[in-house]
């Protein structure tokens, strides 16, 4: 199996680390704009190789799409962060532009491949890609949901004192600060509903965490976080090329699953070797139905900036 890497920045290289580390896949290309970068990384994580133990294959190039020619998966991190004074118009049709011209440079040399889209606005781009070639929905997914799932995980098992083994809880609807759903009514520890574990406060302390999670460690790191989006990249792709059948929460194109059509966000898919194979419909109580029909109305306030770029 082959996996191509588009953005050799901190979550893209982290993603080549884990996918190396566990052998997901026999060959992982890294691509970047920036000359030598990639490179850089791919030798860097290359010199692991008698240390970690792995006989994967890395290889850095710097915009030669050929080289990733015949990948099963390609997994696209490029695009800028929204800078002071940068309307959200202007920073996504800068990262519209970028993510396009990328998705259309690998179909090229890859026509069959599952692209898994990271960029931010992550399901804008996601639809992105969706409304601009003619592929199967199910080779197109986003990845947000997993990793905000995640960090949902971390605050119950910080809260609770449960392993996060043995946490079942999701995370669906837009990735997004103010348009994710923690769904903390279905959340168990060990099979006990997280409800009937903590109290409402308490509860409603894991959710406000969850949602602002990215925003926490941007403050503590000065940067964006790595360690676990490159986590959650490198699990959907494991699940992918393993064929793996896994319930996971993936950015997805709607057609009336969820009463919800023509838009990308956030719900449960069954994932395996062609993508994801089916929309998994969870029994929502009224509360997260209503909090997931508003996550739509702002996914698509997002896209309305997409207009006269599809």
């Amino acid at each position: 199996m082959k996996v191509t890497i588009v953005g050799a920045g901190n979550v893209g290289a982290s993603c080549a680390e884990y996918i190396l580390i566990k052998q997901i896949a026999k060959e992982v290309i890294l691509l970047d704009i920036k000359d030598g970068f990639a490179e850089g990384k791919a030798l860097d994580l290359t010199q692991t190789t008698s240390t970690l133990g792995f006989k994967s294959k890395v290889l850095g190039v710097t915009n030669e799409y050929e080289k990733t020619s015949n990948s099963d998966v390609v997994v696209i991190t490029s695009g800028i962060p929204r800078k002071p004074g940068m309307t959200r118009e202007e920073l996504i049709g800068i990262n519209a532009g970028i993510v396009k011209s990328v998705s259309e440079n690998l179909l090229k040399f890859s026509p069959n491949a599952i692209i898994i889209v990271v960029s931010n606005p992550m399901d804008t781009m996601t639809y992105l890609v969706n409304k601009s070639f003619n592929i199967p929905k199910n080779r197109i997914i986003g990845m947000g949901g997993i990793l905000d799932s995640s960090r949902f995980k971390t605050y119950i098992s910080k809260s609770s004192g449960y392993p996060q083994d043995q946490i079942e809880a999701m995370v669906i609807g837009g990735h997004g600060d103010t348009t994710m759903i923690p769904l903390t009514s279905l959340a168990k520890c060990n099979n006990k509903l997280l409800t009937n574990i903590l109290s409402e406060d308490e509860v409603i302390n894991i959710a406000s965490d969850t949602m602002v999670g990215g925003a926490t460690l941007t403050k503590l790191l000065g940067t964006s976080a790595w360690y676990a989006p490159g986590a959650s990249v490198s699990y959907l792709v494991n699940a992918i090329v393993n064929d793996t059948k896994e319930v996971l929460p993936c950015s997805v194109l709607l057609e009336g699953e969820y009463g919800t059509k023509d838009l990308c966000i956030g719900v449960p898919v069954k994932i395996g070797k062609n993508g994801f194979e089916e929309v998994v419909q969870l029994d929502l109580n009224n509360k997260d139905l209503e909090m997931f029909q508003n996550s739509v109305s702002a996914v698509k306030e997002t896209n309305s900036a997409l207009d006269g770029l599809i």
